[in-house]
């Protein structure tokens, strides 16, 4: 495909996703419908695609026009990169139809880039702006750009099987660049050819796994050792449990309140070497563990460079549904730690109202409990925005 025709096939797919449909699902339906496109174009057209997502707000504006549509989002971009729409937009061959009148006459009368509000400049919804000030304060906007880029890619290395120079020698062989992370011992940022990543023999053999920089430093941080137990109640795909497993956690369980999200988990752990219980509500009655880790659902601000459609999809009845939810959570949890043991919190969330705001408010209706440590990590850091808290009984 050409760069005008990927350009032409984002444009569709943005207008779906416009629409209501899911950026994953209006991609992979994209994909299946055009057998044609390699996985060279499939990249291409996804990049575009997510980049607008990042960029919906000044990228609009940039085109000159009042409201986001596939094409007022790849005009955008264009002009953004320095590049003339009327270029690209020929209708030549599989490239979009020519600009029209109006589209010619909105770009003429766009603003320029040191001219845009700052919340369109960042890309920011203004609805949560005020939330996201109070939370991050003077790094707020140096945090709000960050989160326009593409996120870097991070493996943790299985210290159970492999060191952290043997696993970058082996990626080496497989064409696949990476560098060591300061202060996070088994972390690896990818420099070169992340797209052979899951084809790759370290990969395939478990002696890597994808995580993000951040919650691979907040697991690091936790208090797991020999003959320590730990629960890891909010389990998703399971990526937690295995870190956890790697550090030499006496044992581990994983639960999850949808127990499909764990269905790959079995076979993550076997491939990694790893021992990891899968645990229902039955199977925890009367069970109690040294470390129960909650990784929330939350409204996930802390990663929109990975899933930007999210940004503009969460709303502010939204939000207080999951500081509900997240409450609730903390609350059923709780019961689950071993006297003397202790409880671990953690969002992929910036917002004080789901961090801090949370723990002092669970830490009022349950006295008995204390808050040890939290900490707020940030894309200006590298990894994604993310929030741990350490509490115990006091």
């Amino acid at each position: 495909m050409t760069p005008a025709a990927r350009i032409d096939a984002a444009i569709g797919i943005l207008d779906r996703i416009l629409s209501g449909a899911a950026a994953e699902q209006a991609l992979t339906g994209w994909a299946r419908a055009s057998r044609f496109a390699g996985s060279g174009d499939r990249g291409a057209i996804r990049d575009l695609v997510f980049d607008a997502l990042r960029c919906r707000r000044s990228f609009t504006a940039r085109a000159g026009a009042a409201e986001p549509s596939g094409r007022a989002l790849m005009i955008g971009a264009l002009v953004a990169g320095g590049e003339d729409p009327g270029a690209v937009f020929t209708g030549q061959g599989y490239a979009p139809a020519p600009l029209d009148a109006a589209e010619r006459a909105a770009l003429a009368a766009a603003p320029a880039p040191d001219a845009l509000p700052e919340l369109v400049a960042l890309d920011c919804p203004d609805w949560i702006a005020p939330a996201l000030r109070r939370s991050l304060g003077a790094d707020f906007a140096a945090i709000l750009a960050a989160e326009r880029d593409r996120a870097p890619v991070f493996l943790r290395v299985n210290a159970m099987r492999m060191g952290r120079d043997e696993a970058r020698a082996m990626l080496a062989r497989d064409g696949i660049g990476t560098e060591p992370v300061p202060d996070v011992d088994c972390a690896l940022k990818v420099t070169e050819n992340p797209q052979k990543l899951r084809a790759s023999s370290a990969y395939l053999g478990g002696l890597v796994e994808l995580q993000d920089l951040s919650p691979q430093a907040a697991v690091e941080a936790l208090p797991i050792g020999p003959g320590r137990s730990v629960l890891d109640y909010c389990a998703g795909g399971g990526g937690k449990a295995l870190a956890i497993a790697a550090r030499g956690a006496g044992s581990v369980a994983a639960h999850d309140a949808e127990p499909q999200r764990m269905r790959d988990l079995p076979a993550r752990a076997a491939r990694a070497g790893a021992e990891v219980t899968v645990l229902d509500a039955r199977g925890l009655r009367g069970r109690r563990f040294d470390l129960v880790l909650l990784d929330v659902p939350c409204s996930g601000t802390g990663t929109w460079r990975r899933t930007p459609d999210a940004k503009w999809r969460l709303t502010p009845a939204r939000l207080a549904e999951l500081v509900a939810l997240q409450a609730g959570i903390l609350d059923a949890a709780a019961p689950l730690v071993a006297p003397g043991g202790h409880l671990g919190y953690m969002t992929c969330s910036l917002l004080a109202e789901e961090n801090r705001a949370q723990i002092d408010a669970f830490v009022a209706r349950n006295p008995a409990w204390r808050l040890l440590n939290d900490r707020l990590y940030t894309p200006l850091s590298g990894g994604d925005g993310f929030y741990s808290a350490l509490l115990t009984r006091a």
